[in-house]
Formats: structure tokens, C-alpha cells, sequence
């Protein structure tokens, strides 16, 4: 069995207040700055110091930060870090933040380092997340509930490679049923990217005209950016039957999917739990307990509005 190492500084003094560095993506998304009010409000309420740091979608911005405050003197850096990757899920970063006493968290990532990190170090390093395929699933039964006799659903993707994104899919295409079809299209996690790729998949003359009955984005920022491409066809039959669509996505943040659904821009969405506010409360117990969690913790999400609203919604069109 290999043996734990105790870093320099791990054992700090309860009466120390606790510093907690968050790491995130952009400000620009709103299910970044979701995890970051989840994470002020649990430090708020722990009286933890949170410092919230956006990457610019960078994944160099992202390890030059953490570097930055994992390499800075000892009385600077935080006692832990909660980190969306960006990128990769930066192994070699959470090896030095482990050896400089200093806890570590993905969000929504699985780590495969993680268990070997955990072997290694007192330090606590664990993960916790949404469950992506559940989100997958949820999708596959909105369809379903919002096109009882089936269809063609127009699936707007996250980038290329997105562990989350191809979990979401994956999990989709299992649940759907035999009579939804579905089309992929690939975008990214923006109100742009969703932008784009409708406008882009539009100049294929045929587009316009294919029988889709709903439209899906992986999150709620693409179904939006989607949506407004199909506002800018030209007036006439096409448009308005677009634009009367189902629009679906995932997250529904306050102050965005969720304004949207009210608004009636979007359907229905998924309810995508920030996990920064968990990872606050989990990390904190740990260096207070000096314990570590489980690896793994999974957060549930949730159709809004439920799965049995959605089908009243429907029959409700059908009359």
C-alpha cells in the first residue's frame, strides 16, 4: 500500500477562516455564474472566504490562475479549489495544489487521476457533478412528451470531444423512442455557437423545409441562439412554423432559461444543479473533519416543468 503523504502547512488551525478559490469557465454563461452564486451563498452561510475566478474560456488563462495561487506564499493561498476545467481535467494542476496542502474539486468532470491523487494525499480531492446521462434521458422523455406521435427533433450538440456533451447524447439516442428521429448538429455551449450552427445548417436549401417538430439545444443558451437564427428567415409560412416550435434546452439558470420558459422563448428545460455550492459545503467538512469524501457524488437533475405537465401541454395542442 503506498503511503500518504503529509504536506507542508495541510494541518491548519481551526480557527483559521477558510479560503476557497473557485475556478470557472466565463462569466458570459449563465450556468457558470449559477456555480459561482451557489458558491458565495454557501461561504456566506459557512463564513468561508470564496474567490470566484473566470478563465475566459481559456484553457491556459485557467492553469496560469490556479498556478498562480497554488505557487504564490504560503499565507496567500487557498485552502481549497473548486475547479470547472475548461479543458483537460488538469492532472499535473491538482498534483501541485494536493502536494501544497490544498484541497481539490472537480465540477462535472470526471477525474481519472483522482484515485490515485486520494492514495497519495492527506489532502481531500473528490468530485462532484450532475448526472449527465440523466440529463440525456430527461431530453428523451420531453421529446416524447411533446411529440406523443412522434417526429424529427433538429438536436443542437456541445463542442466536439465534451465529456458532457457526449454523455447527454449518448444517453438521449438509448432513452428516445422508436418513433422520434433524431439530426445532430454541432455548436458550442453559446447563445452564438447555437446561433451559427442554425445559420450555418440553413444555407442547405433543403433545411428549411425538413419536417423537424421540435427543436433541442444541450443547453439553454443554443436553444436561444437557435431560435433567434429561424427569427431571421424571411417572413412567410417557413418562419412562423419555426419559430412556433417546441424550444428546448438544459440548465434553466434564473434570470435565463428559466426567464425564458416564462417568456414563452423556450418549452421546457432541465434543471441542471450549479454543484459549486455542494462542493463549498463538502469541502469545508473535510478540513474541519480532516476526512475524505467520496469520490464521486452525483447530483440529480429535473424536468421543468415535469415530464407530466409537458404531456398535458401537448394533448392540450391536440385539441
Amino acid at each position: 500500500m503506498m503511503a500518504i503523504k503529509f504536506p507542508a502547512g495541510y494541518l491548519r488551525s481551526t480557527m483559521t477562516k477558510l479560503k476557497f478559490l473557485v475556478s470557472l469557465w466565463m462569466q458570459e454563461n449563465p450556468y457558470q455564474r449559477c456555480h459561482a452564486a451557489a458558491a458565495e451563498e454557501a461561504g456566506r452561510r459557512l463564513g468561508i472566504d470564496v474567490k470566484i475566478l473566470y478563465a475566459k474560456n481559456d484553457p491556459m488563462t485557467q492553469v496560469e490562475q490556479l498556478l498562480s495561487a497554488i505557487q504564490g506564499p504560503p499565507s496567500s493561498r487557498p485552502d481549497g479549489i473548486i475547479c470547472a476545467p475548461v479543458g483537460t481535467t488538469l492532472t499535473q494542476v491538482a498534483r501541485q495544489a494536493a502536494a501544497a496542502g490544498i484541497g481539490w474539486v472537480l465540477l462535472n468532470r470526471d477525474g481519472d487521476y483522482l484515485e490515485q491523487l486520494r492514495s497519495e494525499y492527506s489532502t481531500p480531492s473528490f468530485c462532484v457533478a450532475v448526472d449527465q446521462e440523466h440529463i440525456g434521458t430527461l431530453q428523451a422523455q420531453q421529446f416524447s412528451a411533446l411529440l406523443p406521435e412522434g417526429g424529427m427533433v433538429l438536436y443542437i450538440l456541445g463542442p466536439q470531444g465534451n465529456m458532457a456533451s457526449q454523455r447527454r447524447l449518448n444517453a438521449m439516442q438509448t432513452a428516445k423512442a422508436a418513433n422520434i428521429q433524431v439530426r445532430t448538429i454541432p455548436a458550442n455551449w453559446s447563445e452564438q455557437g447555437g446561433y451559427k450552427a442554425i445559420t450555418s445548417w440553413l444555407q442547405v436549401s433543403s433545411s428549411v423545409k425538413a419536417p423537424v417538430g421540435l427543436v433541442a439545444g444541450q443547453n439553454d443558451d443554443i436553444a436561444l441562439g437557435a431560435r433567434k437564427a429561424f427569427q431571421e428567415l424571411p417572413h412567410g409560412i417557413d418562419r412562423e412554423r419555426w419559430i412556433n416550435l417546441p424550444f428546448i434546452g438544459v440548465d434553466c439558470c434564473p434570470g435565463a432559461g428559466e426567464e425564458w420558459i416564462r417568456k414563452g422563448l423556450l418549452t421546457a428545460s432541465v434543471v441542471n444543479p450549479p454543484s459549486a455550492g455542494v462542493a463549498v459545503e463538502m469541502l469545508a467538512h473535510a478540513l474541519e473533519m480532516k476526512t475524505q469524501p467520496a469520490e464521486y457524488t452525483r447530483l440529480a437533475p429535473q424536468s421543468y416543468p415535469s415530464i407530466e405537465k409537458l404531456q398535458g401541454m401537448a394533448r392540450g395542442s391536440l385539441v
